[in-house]
């Protein structure tokens, strides 16, 4: 196909700053002034994708679009798409009643409106608030997510209310009990909801988390010695563009605006072998319901991904605080809400962590043992929504696996609360007149699968005691147990629930290819133990709007643009019909059987406040794995340099004296090997 450039992008490249102009100019030349709240690739159509991967030299380079989303005078809103290469819109289609994802410079208009607004001003000062000390009155601005009043034709936001005696005080301390509604339209307050039961503003003293304050309790600690990471010699991973190989991995990173890390054509390189595992990996969205079910509390249900976007919330990274060690930083590009451009620096943090034991053995007979340390590859994001801070990971193992994590910092979502309120236990007081409500964050995990290729099929899998009972001959002890393997056959079929009873996995399998050893087919197993079913009733606004949540796993057969698990336009959504996943399945007789498929997993914590999360939580970490199972021939990783080895012949050597230089060489020769001080086992007793 001839010679490529050598700045010329990938095809699931995020689009570059001129690339997002490029989009930019050609809706103003066609459509005038209008508002940009998405200008981000739209990726490949998979079929074109895969043949290019597959023979990049011969077969056409996939055409770059830009899927882009704007808001024009009148509230209308469009849905585009612009052919890069041509500066040309190839579709543009007026939406009725859907909202697009809400910009971070519409959040922040709001609070400034807030401020002014008389009838926010009068219950600032009912509330407890000078009316000089307005600017000390602050908002975060949610979606509303859906109300009736309003509908899904008006573009609206909530302003949860909060006051600072200090600028430095957090504001969190000081909730305000009222919650205007903006009209994004009219850039106005068109209404305020007030509780039933007024609550007036705290006064109790501050609690905050900055070093003046900290000083002032006392001081920090001072027993904490340095801890250094350094890599000498530099890292063990290479990056081609976007493109990382590390420890036989390699796969592409992407970012966008809504899910921030994308992860693409995931490759193992099997002695020789590269293998596909993964197609694309992705958090895809998350709910995070409140459960305080009087009013005006029953707006509290961010769909955080599909409302505000990961991307478009993510911080820019720095070293020694949100990463250490040796580092590689990615940008990420945006536009802006009025057609400019911006850069957040240091988006994506790519660096290596020690692991901690990779396998290990010492013999009780002779003292002989091995020991060898991992190490893991970490590619990483921070963004803050509203008051939560969260650390999504995409941590990859040397042995095949990859295990995504979620850590949970931040500040609570706080109400105002009278001295000694009964909360009914909806909430806790996490601090006097601080009430803190019980809520979820439930996350959904898109698993495009490519085991050994593009057909697969997904089981569950049960841990569950034999059948026979007790003194029968097939089970005469008892003991009998086995994993007891269900074919997930239709879409239908595939909604399924988590059972820790049973130490319930999913095994995403290609039974077309079968492990030599095990006769069973080569695969990949989600285990995921973190599974809290959504509390919010079936029937509920939230159940209805985020159906991923109903269940720990749905399975669909791929389709393009099957990307958002709760539609592509999630705010003020009724959720009826129920878009996203719910959509997709319908009737649920689609097979999944031996096709291309993907998996969705939603996961997560139920988080009942308390004190020690005030006034700055602790990291709260999630964790979860994608494990090779019958995948390899044996143990992948023994080719890994031991950081101490010492067989029975070299012990017995050695007890007889004679363990000569090269001896004592071949048994120390992979101290440094793995990046570890050699150390002597005593074995038996554990002892160094």
């Amino acid at each position: 196909m001839g010679s490529i450039a050598a700045d010329t992008p990938h095809p699931f490249d995020p689009l570059s700053l001129a690339e997002i102009e490029t989009a930019i100019n050609t809706v103003k030349k066609a459509h005038g002034q209008v508002f940009f709240n998405v200008v981000s690739l739209q990726e490949p159509r998979k079929a074109e994708m895969t043949a290019w991967l597959a023979n990049p030299e011969t077969t056409s380079r996939p055409k770059r679009f830009a899927d882009v989303v704007v808001i024009a005078p009148g509230g209308k809103v469009y849905d585009g798409l612009v052919d890069l290469a041509e500066a040309k819109i190839t579709k543009w289609d007026l939406l009725d009643g859907e909202q697009p994802i809400i910009t971070m410079e519409e959040l922040q208009l709001v609070e400034h409106v807030v401020r002014k607004d008389p009838k926010v001003i009068e219950q600032c000062i009912i509330s407890g608030v000078a009316p000089e000390d307005m600017h000390k009155v602050y908002c975060d601005p949610w979606t509303i997510g859906y109300d009736e009043r309003f509908g899904n034709k008006v573009r609206l936001q909530q302003a949860l209310m909060y006051y600072r005696p200090d600028i430095d005080n957090c504001q969190y301390q000081y909730p305000l009990d009222f919650c205007p509604i903006y009209d994004a339209d009219k850039g106005e307050i068109i209404a305020i909801d007030i509780p039933k039961v007024r609550r007036p503003l705290s006064k109790a003293p501050s609690m905050d988390y900055h070093p003046a304050a900290v000083e002032a309790r006392g001081g920090y600690r001072t027993d904490l010695k340095p801890i250094n990471i350094t890599q000498p010699e530099g890292v063990s991973f290479k990056l081609t563009g976007r493109e990382i190989e590390w420890q036989n991995w390699k796969f592409h990173i992407g970012f966008n605006y809504r899910e921030g890390i994308v992860l693409n054509n995931i490759t193992f390189n099997d002695k020789g072998t590269v293998r596909p595992i993964f197609y694309r990996l992705s958090l895809a969205e998350m709910v995070v319901p409140y459960g305080n079910p009087e009013a005006p509390h029953h707006h509290k249900h961010a769909l955080d991904q599909g409302e505000y976007g990961a991307g478009y919330m993510t911080n820019s990274l720095s070293l020694g605080c949100d990463c250490k060690g040796s580092i590689h930083y990615m940008d990420a590009e945006f536009p802006t809400r009025d057609g400019g451009l911006r850069t957040i620096k240091n988006a994506i943090c790519i660096h290596e962590e020690d692991a901690g034991i990779l396998f290990k053995h010492s013999d009780f007979r002779d003292d002989s043992v091995i020991v060898t340390r991992g190490r893991k590859l970490i590619i990483q994001q921070i963004f803050t929504a509203a008051n939560y801070e969260y650390v999504v990971a995409w941590v990859f193992h040397q042995d095949g696996t990859i295990a995504p994590q979620i850590k949970l910092t931040g500040i609570l979502n706080t109400y105002a609360m009278l001295e000694d309120e009964d909360t009914h236990g909806w909430g806790t007081q996490v601090y006097p007149g601080v009430n803190a409500h019980n809520h979820q964050h439930l996350f959904c995990l898109r698993i495009d699968a490519n085991i050994d290729g593009p057909n697969n099929t997904v089981f569950v899998n049960d841990a569950v005691p034999s059948e026979a009972p007790v003194g029968s001959p097939e089970n005469y002890y008892g003991n009998g147990f086995y994993n007891k393997r269900t074919k997930l056959a239709t879409e239908g079929e595939s909604k399924t629930d988590y059972n820790g009873a049973t130490s319930r996995a999913w095994e995403i399998a290609n039974t077309n290819k079968l492990n030599p050893y095990s006769k069973k087919p080569v695969s990949y197993k989600l285990v995921s133990r973190e599974v809290p079913g959504l509390m919010p009733k079936e029937g509920s606004l939230v159940w209805k709007r985020a159906s991923f949540a109903r269940h720990a796993v749905h399975v669909t057969k791929y389709r393009d643009d099957e990307l958002w698990p709760a539609g592509k336009h999630v705010p003020q959504t009724s959720g009826e019909p129920s878009r996203g996943l719910a959509e997709w399945i319908g009737d649920g007789t689609t097979s999944i059987d031996n096709t291309d498929i993907v998996l969705w997993h939603t996961f997560g914590v139920t988080h009942f406040p308390s004190p020690e999360d005030f006034p700055v939580m602790p990291a709260e970490p999630m964790i979860l794995l994608l494990r090779p199972r019958n995948f390899f021939a044996g143990n992948p990783v023994m080719d890994v340099p031991p950081s101490y080895a010492s067989t029975p012949s070299q012990i017995l050597a050695g007890k007889q004296g004679v363990l000569d230089a090269t001896d004592k060489l071949s048994t120390l020769a992979f101290a440094n090997g793995n990046g570890a001080s050699c150390c002597k086992s005593n074995g038996a007793n554990g002892t160094h």
